[in-house]
């Protein structure tokens, strides 16, 4: 129950990494509010659900606003929504899918912490973790718009955890490799089977072992960790 006491904000939490996080969040004793345009039509015992779209900082506004009014407190943000959306180079990107993935990606991450970071203030205590990627790492073939967004995040993290860490807030970023979500699932099998052969263990990741490397950085037990990258790969990025 490592998790007591806390309230916790999920972005992205309808499915894959996002939904195992927030089961593991509310296993732990967490009071847990997913959002996701599409919720699960599943009732789970600690976790409220929200509908809402992470482009829409009115949005963000609003539910934040209402989860702090009702809770006095927010100690945990995982900003996990995220797509993929083109595998792309920057010359035959659409400018459409272009500015979808960064909106998404990078604008639903720095609205989140936007909103949320002033409540930790007050509390003078807090730990954010945004989801960013192996691609916001390492370089990779095409994918131009989901590389630029991720790596945007890392830097936006990083920038974050100097800024705030005066306050008592911690923010760390996330870089998931080949992980078996819906997500990859619908990826073409050729950017699996690539991906495949780069990992040391020789196979994807789940998402219930990436929601526990969340959960250490959501928890008290990396009270001396910030500005750092997760990195849950598989061993990917160390060749």
């Amino acid at each position: 129950m490592r998790l007591v006491d806390k309230v916790a904000v999920i972005s992205g939490a309808g499915s894959g990494i996002g939904l195992a996080t927030a089961k593991r969040f509310a296993h732990e004793g967490a009071q847990v509010f997913g959002l996701d345009r599409t919720l699960p039509s599943i009732d789970i015992p600690g976790i409220s659900w929200s509908m809402m779209d992470v482009t829409e900082i009115d949005s963000w506004t609003s539910v934040v606003s209402h989860i702090y009014e009702k809770m006095g407190q927010i100690d945990i943000l995982f900003n996990n929504a995220g797509i993929v959306g083109s595998y792309s180079s920057i010359t035959e990107v659409t400018l459409e899918d272009w500015t979808k993935i960064v909106d998404v990606n990078l604008n639903g991450v720095f609205y989140g912490m936007r909103s949320v970071l002033p409540y930790m203030q007050r509390s003078g205590a807090g730990s954010i973790i945004n989801t960013s990627s192996i691609w916001g790492l390492v370089g990779a073939d095409g994918v131009a718009a989901y590389q630029a967004s991720k790596g945007a995040v890392t830097v936006m993290s990083r920038n974050a955890a100097m800024t705030y860490a005066r306050d008592g807030i911690r923010v760390n970023s996330l870089h998931p490799g080949l992980i078996t979500t819906p997500m990859t699932i619908n990826q073409d099998q050729s950017v699996t089977e690539s991906l495949l052969r780069g990992i040391p263990l020789g196979r994807p990741g789940t998402a219930d072992e990436v929601a526990n490397a969340v959960l250490f950085l959501a928890s008290d037990e990396s009270s001396y960790v910030t500005g750092m990258q997760m990195i849950v790969d598989g061993g990917f990025t160390t060749s």
